[in-house]
């Protein structure tokens, strides 16, 4: 069996933590090789939290006496003094990682990653969870100068991708949020083009209209709203830090008709692009 692992006291203990919002005991990797199965048995359970996560095969956790399989890309949740019953068989291949913690403000946190009503969450696999956890191990077993503070901001991102993974489930498959985010990066380099949402979803063969409702799905805007909000921002900033004319700025914000961009920036701004210049001049002296 390869383990690597890192701990804060370089013992793997369990600790209740009070006084900081968040800490970071311990966190490891376990991959069977030739250990036909190892099995977990805390009756008592532990006082801290451990988040257990199925990065390949899978495994059977049992909790509240129903025992279930989990398969990669599972997430799963014992809290302090829970019994706590895992196996793991070398038949399933499994590959894990493990992450003890606690603080007064864990449970918030769990919270907000999606673990109100469930201790089983399915996040799927990413390189960026291994990715966050082997930093995690490699600060435990360094210690270099902050490692506290790194530790539980790796920790933090964790749960904010698990987060970003729970809310946007309704969106599709991979590929699908790989199109969206193709498309947000094309319009965040090309906003000072001319645009047609008609032309962009014909090279890349993909139906306008899919192509208008998933985009709205996903950025809860429609393309040409985004667009507009993209263009707009590049205007506010131009209009306050450069004293390039009006008709400069729309040209370079994707708007060579000056009347247009001044109507545009109106109706999104609340002010003309001259007024809101001069409201900015006055604030700043």
């Amino acid at each position: 069996m390869y383990s690597n692992s890192g701990y804060l006291n370089d013992i793997d203990i369990d600790i209740l933590d009070q006084e900081h919002e968040l800490s970071i005991y311990s966190c490891g990797n376990y991959r069977f090789i030739s250990r036909k199965e190892m099995v977990t048995l805390r009756p008592n359970g532990r006082i801290d939290y451990q988040l257990i996560y199925v990065a390949k095969g899978k495994a059977d956790f049992e909790k509240n006496g129903v025992r279930k399989e989990l398969a990669a890309g599972s997430l799963i949740l014992y809290r302090p003094l829970e019994p706590q019953k895992y196996y793991y068989y070398a038949q399933n291949t499994p590959e894990l990682f493990w992450i003890h913690f606690s603080g007064y403000g864990a449970e918030a946190l769990l919270d907000a990653a999606g673990f109100k009503e469930q201790d089983m969450l399915e996040i799927g696999f990413t390189s960026e969870y291994t990715q966050i956890m082997n930093k995690m191990i490699r600060e435990l077993q360094l210690k270099r100068p902050g490692h506290c503070e790194l530790l539980t901001l790796y920790f933090r991102e964790f749960l904010t991708l698990i987060s970003r993974h729970q809310q946007e489930k309704g969106i599709g498959s991979t590929k699908i949020k790989s199109e969206i985010e193709t498309a947000v990066h094309y319009f965040n380099e090309h906003f000072s083009q001319e645009l047609s949402i008609q032309d962009y979803a014909a090279a890349n063969h993909i139906s306008t209209c899919w192509f208008i409702r998933t985009f709205r799905q996903y950025m809860g805007m429609t393309p040409m709203q985004y667009i507009t909000s993209i263009r707009i921002t590049k205007a506010k900033e131009l209009l306050e830090t450069t004293d390039l004319t009006i008709n400069e700025i729309g040209d370079l914000t994707g708007y060579q008709n000056a009347l247009y961009f001044s109507r545009i920036f109106k109706k999104t701004v609340g002010a003309a692009p001259t007024e809101y210049r001069k409201s900015v001049s006055y604030i700043n002296g």
